[in-house]
Order: C-alpha cells, then sequence, then structure tokens
C-alpha cells in the first residue's frame, strides 16, 4: 500500500479496522513521510542484511525496512494491528509479523531461525514508558546484532547517549557503553506523530561492541555499583555506594583516593573506565573482608 505516511490514508485504515490508539500501549504513529526512510538507512537496512523490527504501528517503517533489507521480522504486541498489517503490507513478502511482546520473544532463537547467518539489525520506535527496559533487555542479551536504531524521547536519548562523566550521565548512560557505541541521529518532530505526544523525540543508534570490556572482575558488582552510585546522584559517592554494596566507608575512601578520584566526587563525574577500576577494587577489598 503507497502513501502509508498520509494522514489521510492512515485514518481512512484504521476507521475501515475499527481501531482506536491505546494509551497504556504508548501508541503514537508516524506521519512524517521523511522519518521512516531514513530511519531504514541510518539504521543499517540493505542488501544482505535482516532487521528485527519493534512495534509496527500500521507499518510504516516495517515498509520502508522491507525495500532495502533481505528480511524483516516485526515484533508487534498489539493484536488489534495484525488485520491492519494484513493489509498494508500485503505487497511485501519478506516480513514476518510476530504478534508477541518482545520481552518474552526468545531473540536468539528467532535470529538463528529466521536470517540464516545474515548481519543483524534493530530498529523501533519505542513507546517512552518502556524505552530503558527493551534496549537494556536487548543489550544484555548479548544478540549476534550489529546495531540498535530506535526513536525515543528527546530527554531518554540524550540521558543514554550522555558521555560518563558529563552532567547529562545516568546509570543507563554507563550501562548503554559498556556494550556499545551510541549515537544521537536526528531530532523528530512531536507533530511528526498520530496522535502528537506531548514531547519531541529523538532517533539514536547503537553500534553493539563485538565485546564488552575485558577487564571487569565481576560484571554483575559492576553494573551494582553503578546503580548505587546513581541512585542519589546529588550526593557523593561514598554513602551510597558503602550503604548498597555493603562495603565500609573506608574501603571505598581508600578506593577513591587509590585511582586519584576526590572523595566529594559524585556519580556523574566518573569516566566509564574509572567505573570499572573502581569496581574492581571494590571487588577485591569485599573478597578480603
Amino acid at each position: 500500500m503507497d502513501k502509508l505516511s498520509n494522514i489521510g490514508t492512515i485514518r481512512d485504515v484504521l476507521n475501515r479496522h475499527g481501531f482506536q490508539f491505546s494509551k497504556s500501549l504508548g501508541q503514537n504513529f508516524l506521519i512524517n513521510p521523511t522519518v521512516c526512510p531514513r530511519i531504514a538507512e541510518e539504521g543499517g537496512a540493505g542488501p544482505g542484511t535482516g532487521v528485527i523490527e519493534i512495534g509496527t504501528g500500521i507499518g510504516v517503517l516495517t515498509a520502508e525496512l522491507a525495500k532495502r533489507a533481505d528480511k524483516v521480522v516485526a515484533v508487534e504486541i498489539d493484536s488489534r494491528l495484525m488485520p491492519v498489517l494484513a493489509e498494508t503490507l500485503a505487497d511485501y513478502h519478506n516480513i514476518k509479523i510476530i504478534n508477541d511482546d518482545v520481552l518474552k520473544v526468545d531473540l536468539h532463537r528467532l535470529i538463528r531461525e529466521e536470517f540464516g547467518g545474515m548481519d543483524v539489525a534493530v530498529c523501533a520506535n519505542l513507546p517512552y514508558y518502556i524505552t530503558s527496559p527493551i534496549i537494556m533487555g536487548l543489550l544484555e542479551a548479548q544478540l549476534p546484532i550489529k546495531s540498535i536504531t530506535v526513536m525515543v524521547q528527546k530527554e531518554a536519548a540524550i540521558r543514554i547517549c550522555a558521555r560518563p562523566g558529563t552532567r547529562e550521565a545516568g546509570a543507563v548512560s554507563l550501562a548503554v557503553r559498556y556494550f556499545s557505541t551510541p549515537k544521537l541521529l536526528f531530532h523528530v518532530s512531536r507533530g511528526s506523530f498520530l496522535p502528537a505526544p506531548n514531547v519531541d523525540s529523538c532517533v539514536i543508534r547503537l553500534d553493539v561492541r563485538e565485546q564488552t570490556p575485558e577487564n571487569v572482575r565481576d560484571e554483575m558488582f559492576f553494573f551494582r555499583l553503578v546503580r548505587a552510585a546513581f541512585s542519589q546522584r546529588r550526593k557523593t559517592l561514598v554513602n551510597p555506594v558503602a550503604s548498597v554494596l555493603a562495603v565500609s566507608k573506608e574501603s571505598v575512601k581508600a578506593a577513591l583516593e587509590q585511582l586519584g578520584i576526590r572523595q566529594t566526587a559524585r556519580a556523574e563525574e566518573l569516566t566509564l573506565e574509572e567505573f570499572i577500576a573502581l569496581s574492581n577494587l571494590l571487588t577485591e577489598a569485599k573478597s578480603h573482608a
């Protein structure tokens, strides 16, 4: 079907199927005709590639991905969209729709069974309320994928892409950089959606690392440290880290001193490398406690 981003076409299709937007699912469908082609291009869709799309809307981005990639597997949680997609994507024969919650799908198995050795990318227009769980779920699963390209709320994009050691950085910034190299691609105004949300959006791409940092002694402890450090981001590191990780304040202070970090430092001031070094020292301190 042509003109899938045309507001008249969208309204006609949705009305014909009796579809109503779901606030609980955070549904905002793209109507700006320039956005989806750009997401597809910058998201890595091309000859010899496969794409997992998360959340289809009425298939605007799905169609653009299918024009470029060898195969698209789209995971859509809303069963009410299945007859809509059967109509809007009828002309494409390299698309498979899975009606399920992506957080419950075995993506390792899906990639193995559906893409047969292709380079695989993930693309998504994510509801704002579930941005971090999906992004972190994809990264922590350490899937055999090249990149994750997603549209997210502008403020979330800034936080996700923030460089550790800067004021904008948060726990998610550190976690994302542990697994990938993030890049903010372009902004998308709220008027590009139906219905229009109350905030602007950004498209970001996370280029997934082939391997995570090798010098982390205890990965689980590292992420606990990061979460603890940012749990009270206005306070200095010592108290929240010592309290949450059950290590002495003296151990935390000694580790900071050894690394040449001020004992009054806040979480946002540390780089990824400094967090890794601090984690290793505190892991050693706990083992000797």
